[in-house]
């Protein structure tokens, strides 16, 4: 049962950080930083967006309309190291 728990964990871990990189990514994109028509980029991005997009969509559908401020990101994010407390603060179920 411990690797479950800690194949749990790095599940979370990985969601994290994916969260996290279109995040930044993101905000470079915003601030002109990167340029999704470079194909490179273009490929990631739509990677991420495509992998995330669903998640934030199914947020969005309970959030209210805040104009130019897109809170879903952050809300995932808060819910995944949420669910990674709870988690560990429960590890003792998994041993």
């Amino acid at each position: 049962m411990q690797s479950l728990f800690e194949i749990a964990l790095m599940i979370i871990d990985i969601a994290r950080w994916i969260i996290l990189a279109h995040i930044i990514m993101s905000w470079l994109i915003q601030f002109q930083v990167l340029n999704i028509r470079q194909a490179f980029v273009g490929q990631i991005w739509r990677g991420l967006d495509g992998l995330l997009e669903p998640v934030y969509a199914r947020v969005r559908a309970f959030l209210p309309n805040i104009s130019g401020i897109d809170l879903a990101p952050l809300i995932v994010l808060l819910a995944v190291f949420g669910l990674r407390i709870i988690l560990v603060n429960n590890a003792n179920l998994f041993f």
